[in-house]
């Protein structure tokens, strides 16, 4: 039998319900998910509820770090709250010092607001010039997990740390790997962190015709993705994930 969780980062309540459909476990749910996954509106999270499945609500109001101003971070509080009374299993949140130490105080109010929920430290962890020292101080807040890939690009890449963060935190909070996990490397990505639980987007990409008639429009960065698409969860890369842990 299966003994490892599997969280699917979603972009949307459509993603909730197809990582459920396809057996996972636990859903984060984020919305501009081209920008590294930002706060889900309120709607979309009450939406989300009726899957019936564990929602970690994303709390993060913009891209580009994680200092916020006082406007966003009492944003923050409020999203959170808000959150809390629409019945969200647990909420994910990182606040960092512009040396990019962890924000205690900052995150002290937010584990206010979350009571009676999960938290989530998000991969600002990995950004951290210390993660020993910020895994202790996440342990101390009273944080249920932090995310990370190890302060690497991808978790095969950060394995030994997310090994070294399983074993410092010694059962105090559940380390959870995330960042390039696919159905071929997920079981290296547990045989090298020793980690019970797993956080992977298996997303593929879907064309929304609206925009096919005029593609030299873009509407976001000098980056420019492609207009007529979107990313969307895929159940058949869920049940392939899932088909690995069976093994």
């Amino acid at each position: 039998m299966r003994n490892i969780t599997l969280e699917i980062c979603c972009g949307s309540v459509d993603d909730v319900y197809e990582a459920k459909a396809a057996g996972a476990d636990r859903v984060e749910l984020n919305s501009g998910m081209f920008l590294g996954g930002l706060t889900p509106s309120l709607g979309a999270v009450e939406a989300a509820r009726k899957a019936g499945i564990p929602i970690m609500a994303m709390v993060r109001p913009r891209e580009g770090g994680f200092c916020y101003t006082e406007r966003e971070f009492e944003g923050m509080v409020h999203d959170v709250r808000a959150f809390a009374a629409a019945g969200v299993e647990g909420v994910v949140f990182g606040v960092l010092r512009p040396d990019g130490t962890v924000d205690s105080g900052r995150c002290k109010i937010l584990l206010e607001a979350a009571r009676g929920m999960e938290t989530v430290f998000h991969r600002a962890i990995d950004v951290t010039p210390d993660w020993r020292a910020a895994l202790d101080t996440l342990v101390e807040l009273g944080f249920t997990r932090v995310l990370t890939s190890g302060q690497a690009p991808s978790v095969l890449f950060g394995a030994g740390t997310i090994w070294e963060m399983h074993e410092r935190a010694a059962g105090r909070i559940q380390i959870l790997p995330g960042g390039g996990i696919r159905p071929a490397n997920v079981n290296e990505v547990i045989a090298r962190t020793g980690c019970t639980q797993i956080h992977a987007s298996a997303g593929s990409r879907r064309i929304d015709p609206s925009c096919q008639g005029n593609p030299e429009i873009h509407f976001g960065g000098a980056l420019y993705p492609p207009e007529d698409q979107y990313s969307v969860t895929d159940q058949t890369r869920v049940k392939s994930l899932l088909s690995q842990l069976e093994k």
